[in-house]
């Protein structure tokens, strides 16, 4: 009796060490743009010489973990599966402020996170929320945008290629792809330059780019409400250049007069901190607000650099970057927030089907058709999910190994 105890006990133990945690574990990199809110978030003044890892260390306090976590799933209108936790659904463990167009931070889970076809995958929390009385469909919508990486050479670390999810506004005309702005360390010491209102220097931070569509040089304003150095101080080099997909500006003001009211435009899906996010500010007994609301993202989006869709079985790392460059008045820059992240199905990674090819839960013909297609268009993000026989190669001789599988299940 007391053997069976002390087994039943370990097997316990081991399948609770098993379970995978659904929320950020780690940090890997933060290196915001220029901003308002940088040097006292996340959750400190910046002291001068603190290294980068301690900076590090901060903002994985600010993002990681969760509280009062539990493993609940609900199925929402559409079909789609959310993860909430507890009676308040608040997974919003802290907030970390990704500056100007660019800047970002780069996270990761203690496992994979598995795409499960036609559901969502992650949800990233921000602090976007729905205007009071604005004749448009905003709020505070600082979009930021979402790249996934899998960990291809098995380092562990962050250096693989890196796949977009392309959102709503990926095709719109006004999107710039492979845009690049660097901006100019300040000399804090200069004599500023005022502008009107709150406004205290209009040439604080110098930025030059590629835009097609608009100015190609301007600055970073300091304001009177935040009046710290605005450049990451951890960061090394007099300038800092930055890569990726420019969204079209979302600001408008809808003030009277000499009043200000800068409402920022909701983007339909695809981004943090864009509408207020489901799971944390809306309630179940408002079914509007779910159509209205950030259900979470797909790692079905993904493509690559040249906008070609992408097949990935799951992925390792995750990086969100402000997507927008614009100044909204006394408000100042856009800048995207981050306040943790969850990934939808955590324990899917622990029952993974070898030969599901298309990623739909079962092994059968339809996995044969996907294995032809993968072998026709290989990339190695392919290898995983159509290496069907293990030989580290995908090829015919696994569409042999899927037909096996297919006929003995």
């Amino acid at each position: 009796m007391k053997r069976t105890l002390l087994i039943s006990l370990a097997l316990m133990a081991l399948l609770a060490s098993a379970q995978n945690k659904p929320y950020i574990t780690k940090v890997y990199d933060l290196v915001p743009a220029p901003g308002q809110f940088i040097n006292t978030m996340p959750t400190f003044s910046y002291v001068v010489g603190e290294p980068r890892d301690s900076v590090i260390a901060r903002a994985e306090k600010a993002i990681c973990g969760t509280t009062k976590i539990t493993s609940e799933e609900v199925e929402m209108p559409d079909g789609s599966i959310v993860y909430v936790n507890d009676t308040t659904h608040n997974v919003k463990p802290g907030l970390i402020s990704l500056g100007s167009f660019g800047g970002y931070v780069i996270f990761g889970f203690d496992h994979p996170v598995v795409n499960v076809k036609d559901e969502y995958d992650l949800q990233i929390f921000g602090n976007g929320f729905q205007a009071e009385g604005s004749s448009t469909s905003g709020g505070s919508s600082e979009p930021g945008i979402v790249m996934v990486s899998r960990d291809i050479n098995g380092n562990g670390i962050p250096d693989d290629p890196w796949y977009e999810l392309a959102g709503s506004e990926y095709d719109n005309p006004r999107t710039q792809h492979h845009f690049t702005i660097t901006y100019y360390k300040p000399d804090e010491n200069k004599t500023p330059v005022p502008g009107t209102g709150s406004i205290i220097d209009t040439e604080y931070i110098r930025w030059t780019c590629n835009s097609v569509d608009s100015l190609q040089e301007g600055y970073v304003f300091k304001n009177s409400f935040h009046r710290q150095s605005y450049w990451p101080q951890w960061v090394e080099g007099e300038t800092l250049t930055f890569e990726g997909t420019k969204l079209p500006c979302n600001a408008a003001n809808e003030g009277t007069g000499t009043t200000e009211y800068w409402v920022q435009r909701f983007y339909d899906w695809g981004y943090v901190d864009n509408r207020t996010d489901w799971a944390y500010d809306y309630a179940y007994n408002d079914p509007s607000a779910y159509e209205k609301a950030n259900k979470g993202f797909k790692i079905d989006w993904a493509v690559n650099s040249e906008g070609r869709h992408v097949r990935l079985h799951k992925i390792d790392f995750v990086k969100v970057y402000t997507g927008i460059l614009q100044y909204c008045g006394w408000l100042g820059e856009t800048s995207t927030e981050v306040a943790g992240a969850v990934d939808l199905h955590p324990q899917q990674a622990l029952s993974l089907i070898r030969g599901d090819v298309n990623l739909d839960g079962a092994v059968n013909v339809l996995d044969i058709s996907a294995l032809i297609n993968m072998i026709m268009a290989y990339t190695p993000t392919d290898a995983e999910l159509g290496d069907v026989n293990r030989d580290s190669r995908v090829n015919v001789s696994d569409i042999t190994a899927l037909i096996d599988i297919i006929m003995n299940s």
